[in-house]
């Protein structure tokens, strides 16, 4: 029998660990995010975007600094 007393996590929730974990992950590699790359990542939790309207941000952040 499933154990239902813990309700599964919502995607958002997903989302968050996700961030921590890569977060972390970043951290002992000796590349932490900058204050400003986890603002970003905590706007796109808020607004609940999905992973094309990440990308589609992150991107148009890139084109114009790749242009320079």
């Amino acid at each position: 029998m499933a154990d239902t007393s813990h309700p599964p996590p919502s995607a958002r929730e997903q989302s968050h660990n996700r961030r921590l974990v890569a977060m972390r992950l970043q951290e002992i590699e000796g590349n932490p995010l900058s204050p400003d790359q986890v603002a970003m990542f905590e706007m796109f939790e808020r607004q609940g975007w999905n992973d094309e309207q990440r990308r589609a941000y992150i991107l148009g952040k890139a084109r114009p600094l790749a242009a320079e």
